[in-house]
């Protein structure tokens, strides 16, 4: 059966062939909820354009209060967060949440799940498939003071030219360097030489990725600076 809820977009990022929306529940008393992430049917449950548009075609935006209907939870491993959505009604807009809000919706400041873990490039930045039973959890808005922004080619000494976006910052006293699936900002430096850039004071929304190579990963959803609109 269908049923509608409110959240506060917290991160519309890339994942394969679609895209991952999560927020915070909007409740009536305008105090933030749980984390909901919306998940499709499919295998591995990206959500499509033609899921998660607005009746004029638009697309949902970082700090859009949406309206969603959805079936069900489907909780899945670590991404407990998880709903089913009904891909049969268009999502509605129902007003913007303030970044200067934005502290109202900040998580505990902790260590990002489990850390002493990275890949080559990363930093704290994996998690064995055995460690994720410590992680009960999939997402986290926090807020830093600076996000070094590094734009290369990790795959060129082995003939892969791609480039790619990663995040570098600092939270609850450690160091943290994690690739970017925020579409917005990934295009933004793409365009960019390879090369470092500052952030400064920002909101970032962390994920955690699915099963991949015996590991979990922790990407960055989303990026919101102060004067986000």
């Amino acid at each position: 059966m269908t049923e509608s809820m409110q959240i506060v977009c917290l991160a519309n990022s890339r994942k394969l062939s679609g895209r991952c929306i999560a927020g915070r529940v909007w409740a009536i008393d305008e105090k933030a909820g749980c984390w909901v992430r919306l998940v499709s049917a499919r295998e591995n449950q990206e959500v499509s354009e033609y899921e998660r548009q607005y009746e004029d075609g638009s697309d949902p935006r970082i700090l859009d209060i949406i309206e969603v209907p959805v079936l069900r939870p489907q909780p899945e491993g670590h991404q407990t967060e998880n709903w089913l959505l009904d891909p049969d009604y268009y999502w509605e807009k129902v007003g913007v949440y303030s970044p200067l809000d934005l502290p109202a919706l900040v998580d505990p400041v902790e260590p990002l799940w489990v850390d002493g873990c990275s890949t080559y490039h990363g930093r704290n930045d994996r998690i064995p498939l055995e460690g994720t039973g410590k992680t009960p959890s999939s997402l986290r808005l926090i807020a830093v003071e600076e996000v070094i922004v590094e734009v290369f080619a990790p795959g060129e000494a082995f003939g892969n030219s791609k480039r790619r976006v990663q995040g570098q910052f600092v939270h609850a006293g450690q160091n943290y360097a994690f690739w970017v699936t925020d579409p917005l900002y990934e295009r933004r430096f793409l365009a960019k030489l390879d090369g470092t850039y500052r952030i400064g004071e920002c909101h970032l929304t962390i994920s955690l990725g699915e099963p991949y190579r015996n590991a979990i990963f922790k990407l960055i959803a989303a990026i919101i600076e102060p004067d986000w609109h």
